[in-house]
């Protein structure tokens, strides 16, 4: 496994709609088991693919919770509702932190890494968490969501996505 270098804004692939997935085969876990190494070495809780520079539709979030490390590809959000405001950052935005708006619960189609498909539900900072990530899949940047930006004092104790 390996740790592959993040993209930075304003690097073109993380602005495109990536490609769907078609072929579940070893090259796919190896790419899935690297994006968890890369997101882990970065402290981050969600890494989409296009943020390694591959524009296809492959994220995945772990929030260190009872969930675990959740896998999505191909994903298609089926529902949300509710409401929350809240901080987030970004891997491929080092240092930028702001205050989004998103749904509070989401649910979520998507396919693992043996190309089985599978519902996700979720609520509060999961939610959050794949929104982020699924938004990427799409050339969607939180920095288009953010109502105000974050100072370093108002940032204690904030995860970066």
């Amino acid at each position: 496994m390996t740790v592959k270098k993040l993209v930075t804004h304003p690097a073109e692939v993380l602005e495109q709609e990536c490609e769907r997935v078609t072929v579940f085969d070893k090259k796919l876990e190896k790419l899935l088991n690297d994006m968890y190494d890369t997101m882990i070495e970065f402290d981050g809780v969600g890494l989409a693919a296009p943020q390694i520079g591959i524009a296809r539709q492959i994220a995945i979030v772990d929030i260190d919770d009872e969930s675990g490390t959740i896998e999505l590809i191909n994903p298609e959000i089926l529902e949300v509702s509710g409401e929350q405001t809240g901080p987030e950052g970004c891997l491929s935005f080092p240092g930028v932190y702001g205050e989004v708006t998103r749904p509070y619960f989401v649910k979520v189609k998507a396919r693992n890494r043996k190309g089985k498909a599978f519902v996700i539900e979720a609520e509060d900072f999961l939610a959050r968490a794949l929104l982020h990530e699924i938004d990427h899949l799409h050339g969607i940047l939180f920095t288009s969501k953010v109502t105000r930006y974050l100072t370093e004092e108002e940032l204690e104790g904030v995860e970066s996505e």
